[in-house]
């Protein structure tokens, strides 16, 4: 049985969860990525986050689409792209070909963030926008026909393991509320220092996808009961 089999045999994702609890793989071992994305959909994940950054945009450097692609026939749960990059547009497409079927900008990084995401439909993936800490929700308010997901950061990007910025919540509230109003089918995701003490009060807030990293190879029941502790908080948190 290969690793990718394993995992598809054992994954334990409740299909009927309201959250999505989605790894970030920057606390990996890069040397055995495939093992590593295997080892999450056995843990019950519902989709693997790949934090590519270029060294610019942020302070730090990571994943080619190389490596992703390399990564894809190890799991079938699907891959998000969050791109922390200047000019996104010059590779994007390239991340969509590697198996990403969602491909995340930061609003901060492109002057013309609806030819971005149109870009990013017309090629068949699913689009998502990042606003950092600082960043208001009003520019992305105009292009939600064209979005997939809203990312709310709850730290500076750029590094794992950061302290959650809870002063965001407020933020994820009025993102959801905008969704909502809407009307558009839009997922709302929070990302940074997500762990077993900060999950409830994003989820509470209105977060259904939910990233985290440190928090999930930190634990010490292992990956699977990791998964299984932030999902249950996250669902207590919504039905409180």
């Amino acid at each position: 049985m290969t690793v990718t089999e394993h995992a598809t045999v054992t994954n334990i994702r409740p299909p009927a969860s309201p959250v999505q609890i989605v790894p970030s793989v920057l606390p990996a071992d890069y040397s055995k990525l495939g093992e590593e994305v295997a080892a999450l959909e056995a843990a019950g994940v519902d989709k693997i986050q790949w934090d590519v950054m270029d060294g610019v945009f942020v302070p730090n450097l990571t994943f080619g689409p190389d490596v992703i692609k390399a990564c894809r026939p190890h799991a079938t749960v699907p891959f998000e792209a969050h791109l922390m990059v200047v000019n996104p547009d010059q590779m994007m497409l390239q991340y969509l070909d590697a198996g990403c079927e969602l491909l995340i900008v930061h609003a901060e990084t492109t002057p013309h963030l609806h030819k971005t995401l149109s870009t990013i439909r017309e090629a068949g993936g699913k689009s998502g926008v990042a606003l950092n800490p600082h960043t208001s929700l009003d520019v992305v308010r105009h292009v939600l026909d064209l979005v997939d997901m809203v990312l709310v950061m709850t730290v500076n990007p750029g590094f794992g393991g950061q302290k959650y910025i809870a002063t965001m919540e407020p933020k994820i509230r009025e993102a959801a509320k905008m969704i909502e109003e809407s009307g558009f089918p839009i997922d709302l995701e929070v990302d940074g220092g997500i762990s077993s003490d900060t999950i409830a009060g994003a989820a509470a807030a209105g977060a259904r996808v939910l990233v985290a990293g440190s928090a999930l190879y930190k634990h010490q029941g292992g990956l699977t009961d990791a998964v299984t502790e932030l999902r249950r908080l996250a669902e207590e948190a919504m039905a409180a």
